[in-house]
């Protein structure tokens, strides 16, 4: 299939109001997409299922399921996408500022006063779009942002979702799984030599405990990799791989609600955080901080790489493997307007000026592929 029959195939799909995911995972050169052939808002509780799933940052809500047994699967290998320019970010002003001050600085008392150890705090900013063209600013993500998972969602119940996340919330294979601890956030600057502070240390080491103490009673040999530097997009952040095998596969909405949200996106303590988020932040975050991606979907692995004898059940084995992101650097596009969401992680040492810039740097991920 050609890149151009590829994208015409969405185009009609969206165009006849049908839900839709198109999506790429970093460091891949593989584009797939999942067609559904109905309307129908299908939903999942115990994620059992196989499909792809569109999870809320409140998991008592219910998670969106495109079902495998209801869509069309198709995939585009090396996708003839030309890269994109360096566009002009569109300007969203400070609209906002002083009620984010606020709220960083009332999550800062409550810290302090021993209630939360650290808490992620985030706002909406609105933005007017040139082009929302969903299948043209998806391009534009794919070829802007290498290391992030991309993705263009869309049901006509629901709305359409956009984003480039750089973090990993759950991948397992068979029995082996694998988590990523992301924290930490500071402009990338290629001239200039990269410098952390104890603190946003501490806001990674945080996330890391987390993860491990909440995988711990489903897992065992669980290793923990030294904190590295990525780049994601125009920013730069701290981050650490967890790798465990995994005791019972059967348990992966239980792992699934130990682990969301973790730390990086909700805080810690986690339910006095969240409660803290939902009481405070006064909008609704709906499916930003939640998490996307492939469910209980099956692969051969090759024994011995043996090719010839993939049909030989003597040579092949089939695992089940799923894969979840964190639904961060994210828009939701309603006619000619983006909802894009921001947030960050707020400690006893937080500057509130220093959160809003930091909010500021984050919505350029997304404006300016909009633009």
């Amino acid at each position: 299939m050609t890149t151009q029959v590829f994208f015409e195939t969405l185009e009609k799909q969206y165009k006849k109001k049908l839900p839709f995911v198109v999506y790429s995972r970093p460091i891949n050169s593989i584009i797939k997409c999942w067609l559904q052939e109905d309307n129908t808002l299908y939903t999942t509780n115990d994620f059992s299922q196989s499909g792809f799933v569109f999870a809320p940052f409140d998991f008592s809500n219910p998670s969106i399921l495109l079902p495998q047994n209801a869509c069309a699967f198709q995939s585009l290998e090396n996708p003839e996408i030309a890269e994109v320019s360096e566009s002009d970010v569109l300007n969203i002003g400070n609209y906002g500022k002083e009620e984010h001050l606020s709220l960083v600085q009332n999550g800062i008392e409550s810290i302090k006063s021993g209630h939360l150890d650290k808490v992620v705090l985030s706002r909406v900013a609105s933005a007017d779009v040139k082009n929302s063209e969903p299948l043209e600013v998806f391009r534009r993500l794919y070829s802007t942002y290498k290391n992030a998972m991309v993705y263009c969602w869309y049901h006509p119940k629901v709305g359409l979702w956009l984003g480039a996340t750089p973090e990993l919330l759950f991948k397992v294979e068979g029995h082996l799984s694998t988590m990523i601890s992301l924290a930490g956030t500071q402009p990338f600057n290629d001239s200039e030599t990269v410098s952390w502070t104890k603190k946003e240390y501490d806001e990674q080491q945080i996330v890391t405990d987390y993860i491990v103490n909440q995988i711990e009673p489903f897992a065992s040999k669980i290793k923990v990799s030294e904190v590295d530097t990525v780049k994601a997009g125009n920013l730069l952040h701290l981050k650490s791989y967890i790798v465990s095998s995994i005791k019972d596969k059967g348990q992966l909405k239980e792992i699934i609600k130990s682990l969301h949200p973790t730390p990086a996106v909700c805080g810690f303590p986690k339910q006095k955080a969240k409660d803290f988020i939902l009481e405070n932040e006064n909008y609704d975050r709906a499916y930003y901080t939640g998490f996307l991606g492939e469910l209980n979907l099956k692969q051969t692995k090759l024994r011995n790489n043996n090719r010839r004898n993939i049909e030989n059940s003597a040579y092949s084995a089939v695992k089940t493997y799923s894969n979840f992101y964190v639904n961060l650097r994210c828009a939701q596009i309603i006619n000619k307007k983006a909802l894009v969401y921001v947030g960050g992680g707020i400690t006893r040492d937080s500057d509130p000026e220093k959160e809003w810039n930091e909010t500021v740097n984050k919505t350029k991920t997304i404006v300016k592929v909009l633009n």
